[in-house]
């Protein structure tokens, strides 16, 4: 029997105030005890957190519900896949590890149900912007990594802060406009023999048919949470709500 697949995409946990972070955890937690873990598998697409830097020997504190939510599932038999994403600014062995969930640093091509998908977070793929692609390099570059690494956390996760804050009014100006660059890039893959193309990033939700694909973006938990969910050759995105 073919699994039911599940994806959600930038959750931006840790962004907003205490209680409104609590529902949002909260919801999550509902959703993921929701799925039969042993005939589903759950796709994080990026930006799970507004900003996660892992040190070897610590981690952020405030996400105990989430953590221990994953790794029940996992323990009972789920499948949980995470592709990193521009406010993930470093990921060492803690969700390998302790979580048991797998970690991608790049776009997933796979066969479900006998369709081809065609994942990514969406950061990075635009080749005329320039200033992002530069900075991605920068803060996905191990020995930078190292050297931020040696600041201590409460300081580290501080500027994390800020640098995740920074990014997301930039993606807010480039992205939210009329033109869809992430489309252009879904219809290219459409063409290459990809079924469905599934991305974040620009929160910009949408099911678009080019061509007898599908492009799916998946959103934002800020606007609208909701989780896409592929089951007998058909995608739908459902919305969630207390």
């Amino acid at each position: 029997m073919e699994k039911i697949i599940y994806f959600i995409s930038d959750l931006h946990l840790g962004l907003e105030d205490k209680s409104k972070e609590e529902k949002k955890e909260r919801l999550f937690t509902d959703f993921l005890k929701s799925i039969p873990p042993k005939e589903s598998e759950l796709f994080i697409v990026g930006d799970f957190f507004d900003y996660w830097f892992e040190y070897r020997q610590a981690i952020q504190k405030g996400f105990y519900r989430v953590f221990a939510a994953l790794r029940g599932f996992t323990d009972a038999g789920g499948t949980v896949k995470y592709l990193i994403g521009n406010h993930d600014f470093m990921h060492r062995d803690f969700f390998t590890k302790e979580l048991k969930v797998q970690l991608f640093f790049d776009s997933i091509e796979l066969k479900i149900g006998g369709k081809l998908f065609w994942i990514s977070h969406g950061d990075g793929l635009i080749k005329s912007d320039v200033g992002y692609n530069i900075l991605k390099k920068i803060t996905r570059n191990k020995f930078a990594q190292f050297l931020y690494s040696l600041i201590h956390p409460d300081l580290g996760i501080k500027i994390a802060r800020k640098a995740s804050k920074s990014s997301r009014e930039y993606t807010d100006k480039k992205y939210y406009s009329k033109r869809d660059f992430l489309l252009k890039i879904a219809q290219k893959k459409i063409d290459e023999g990809f079924d469905f193309v599934i991305m974040g990033h620009t929160h910009n939700r949408k099911v678009v048919e080019y061509k007898g694909g599908y492009y799916v973006n998946l959103g934002s938990w800020i606007k609208q949470p909701c989780y896409g969910r592929f089951e007998n050759g058909n995608f739908e995105l459902i919305d969630l709500s207390e």
